[in-house]
């Protein structure tokens, strides 16, 4: 974004977003949303989780006057963004049931006294007429609500409590009322906006695609060994595993702490009090692996969860969409598994018919019907071969040109595919048209394994020239092939009853002239390893070590303020310090992710760690990072990792034989930078002889320690030569010398 293309407001926003969460450029979507809030215009506004939803009403509400109400469903989500927002700088508070009479009085005196920013509230207390009283005579700015997909009978968690947010357009017809979620289809944001009462409201819908996310999915075969692979993958780190039933779940959480997890179930059957706690747990780091139904997620703001895992299949794909979304907030690669069996349909299926399902809409029949719907699409996304996220994008009605994602069990290579699929899938449509696309699957996959049943005998389908024709197959294979033909659009499902139909594809599939993909049988995926992806490369430039020792002091500052760790600070700003190693005050506010109070009260701890742990390492301080506010683009042709502009531009000075500090001084870097420069110019040139940059005494020496000691680290080469010689001598040295024996 130009100068020239910034709008007074536009400047005023990006000030606030580097004072208060140091960020200096907008995300996707986020200048728009922004916009329709400071100009007072009603705004329907979905953004994937991690898209940066809140911070488009956070941000104005901080920038203008008065104070902005946010709607809110959840008490542990008004407190974690008020935590957030405190820690920020933000004056921020809740109102809700935890709080006690006197906390409760002095919010109120607050509100009156005009020095609340943002104030958060459910919606069943916001419509109590005091409150509405009380606010009506305050100065509010503008009305947020999140999760603004539960006031849609036609959305995947209606709560009828929400319908009477329509009464904020008449106590507050002055002010612009926003509504926000990260999963609304078209017919569910006009429904939103129609609820609202919503004057001609701005529809802002940014991409479904949630580009750090790697999508699998796996037969639930072996379900225990494949959660407890990827935990493994994931030692440490956050992670959500969905069980469909409470029983599972408790089964799954005592069997994970059986193998030392730290695990804690998660579901309705609990106390109150229990689920609270297992929650925080979470939160605070103290669990690393939550177990819970699908009670557990709404308004949960954990960035780092690194991985979610279904151990069933969830209901329909806003439900995947939403709950899936949980992983990687923070941007960074994480993982997505979903296991499924076709016997979680039939479940689902029972308890959405049963009406046992809270989340069936509103009750109606239409209701009803859409939820068995939305259930045939999840199970089309589990038993289709084509790209996890275009499947997921054009389901939300946007277009997905991109041929490969890189970031699926598809597009990855992952899949343990039909050798023949073309033979396998004529077979197949050949027995639909045989029947005269006239039955559903189950029939279809009856005729083609041969099956004696009275009723195929009675409509004469054994004598069909396709009967038995896959008659060595597991009949539950066929109906898994049947699926993946309809979700690869070479098969669609029609009327009441799901009859099969051929398309155009799939009579171009008869003729040889179309190539679809077959999963071998009773397999969802294969467990060979992927190829380098965005997890791999998320890491670049990262000191491992240095980034847990991070850890490690945000876990204690945050133990120390009763906070969450995310609240001090999230791993994408850990990582980026990693990368830095900023060694003053001044870089360290060049991190992404750190405003001025969080410099203020976190600034002397992490630099003070930085440094030492750069001094006790022998490792270069002040990194230069090349900054970029591109969002990830999708992997074409790997690169070639290499040195950056900078680096380069040292390389001519190098090859001068200037010393360090002469190179420092003409490209105004400091010297430790350079250092690193010189580091990636030996390696880059194959230098063999350091005495440039390292008198010959020395080089002898430090040579000599190398043949002594070894050159497993820094550190003992250090030691051993009595601390007289710094670390920046033995790295040139030891860089040489290994440059030496590869030639």
């Amino acid at each position: 974004m130009t100068n020239s293309a910034i709008t007074p407001h536009e400047a005023a926003l990006l000030k606030t977003m580097q004072r208060y969460w140091g960020y200096d450029s907008f995300r996707p979507l986020q200048r728009e949303a922004m916009a329709a809030v400071m100009d007072g215009r009603d705004s329907v506004v979905v953004l994937p989780t991690g898209g940066g939803k809140s911070l488009c009403f956070q941000a104005p509400a901080v920038a203008m006057g008065g104070m902005a109400l946010v709607v809110s469903p959840l008490i542990s989500l008004m407190k974690d963004q008020v935590d957030t927002l405190r820690s920020a700088g933000v004056s921020a508070a809740y109102l809700n049931s935890t709080l006690s009479t006197d906390e409760r009085r002095e919010v109120m005196e607050q509100i009156r006294g005009e020095q609340l920013k943002l104030l958060y509230v459910a919606p069943e207390r916001l419509l109590l007429d005091g409150t509405l009283s009380m606010l009506a005579q305050a100065n509010v700015s503008l009305a947020a609500i999140d999760e603004a997909h539960c006031i849609s009978s036609w959305g995947h968690d209606f709560r009828p409590e929400y319908r009477g947010l329509a009464r904020l357009k008449e106590v507050f017809p002055h002010i612009g009322v926003h509504a926000y979620t990260a999963t609304a289809t078209e017919a569910v944001r006009d429904d939103i906006a129609r609820q609202l009462g919503l004057a001609d409201a701005e529809m802002l819908v940014g991409s479904f695609d949630r580009l750090n996310l790697i999508y699998r999915v796996r037969s639930a075969a072996g379900r225990m060994g494949q959660i407890q692979r990827v935990i493994e993958q994931h030692r440490g780190e956050s992670g959500i595993v969905y069980c469909i039933s409470r029983k599972e779940v408790e089964k799954t959480a005592a069997a994970l702490v059986g193998l030392g997890v730290k695990a804690k179930p998660y579901h309705a059957g609990l106390t109150d009090e229990d689920r609270k706690r297992h929650q925080d747990d979470f939160l605070n780091d103290r669990a690393e692996v939550i177990v819970a139904t699908v009670a557990f997620g709404m308004g949960i703001d954990k960035p780092d969860v690194r991985f979610v895992v279904h151990a069933g299949m969830p209901k329909s794909l806003e439900n995947y969409q939403q709950e899936a979304g949980r992983a990687g907030r923070d941007g960074l690669p994480s993982d997505c598994l979903l296991l499924y069996s076709r016997g979680d349909a039939a479940l689902w299926k029972r308890i959405i018919e049963s009406s046992a399902d809270p989340g069936v809409g509103d009750g109606s029949a239409d209701s009803l019907d859409g939820a068995l719907r939305a259930l045939d699409g999840m199970s089309g996304y589990c038993g289709g071969v084509s790209c996890r996220h275009k499947q997921l994008v054009e389901h939300f009605g946007q277009p997905f040109s991109h041929n490969n994602c890189g970031a699926c069990d598809v597009c990855l290579g992952e899949l343990d595919l039909v050798d023949d699929a073309l033979l396998l899938a004529q077979k197949i449509v050949s027995c639909v048209a045989r029947l005269e696309q006239r039955y559903g699957a189950d029939h279809t996959t009856k005729v083609l394994a041969g099956s004696t049943e009275e009723r195929v005998l009675q409509l004469g389908h054994d004598r069909l020239s396709t009967y038995g024709l896959l008659k060595d197959q597991r009949t539950g294979d066929i109906r898994d092939w049947v699926e993946q033909l309809v979700s690869q659009g070479f098969l669609l499902k029609a009327g009441e009853y799901g009859v099969l139909h051929i398309t155009e594809s799939g009579r171009q599939l008869l003729k040889g002239e179309a190539e679809p993909k077959l999963l071998r049988a009773s397999a969802a995926g294969s467990d060979k390893p992927a190829g380098r992806n965005r997890a791999t490369e998320s890491w670049e430039g990262v000191d491992r070590a240095l980034f847990e020792q991070l850890r490690a002091l945000r876990s204690h500052l945050a133990t120390e303020r009763s906070v969450p760790a995310y609240v001090v600070f999230g791993d994408t700003t850990l990582r980026d310090l990693a990368r830095r190693r900023p060694t003053t005050l001044d870089g360290f506010r060049h991190a992404q992710g750190v405003g001025e109070k969080k410099l203020r009260d976190y600034g002397d701890a992490f630099v003070a760690a930085i440094s030492g742990y750069c001094s006790t390492n022998g490792v270069a301080g002040d990194i230069e990072v090349v900054p970029t506010t591109e969002a990830p683009r999708r992997p074409s042709r790997p690169r070639k990792s290499g040195a950056n502009a900078s680096a380069m531009a040292a390389f001519s000075l190098f090859r001068e034989g200037l010393a360090i500090t002469e190179v420092a001084r003409q490209m105004g870097r400091a010297p430790s930078t350079v250092t690193g420069y010189l580091s990636e110019y030996l390696k880059h040139e194959s230098v063999t002889d350091p005495t440039p940059w390292v008198d010959r005494t020395t080089a002898t020496a430090v040579e000599e320690a190398i043949e002594s000691v070894g050159l497993r680290a820094l550190k003992p080469l250090h030691e051993h030569l009595g601390g007289t010689v710094d670390y920046d001598a033995i790295r040139i040295v030891a860089t040489c010398l290994a440059n030496r024996e590869r030639v």
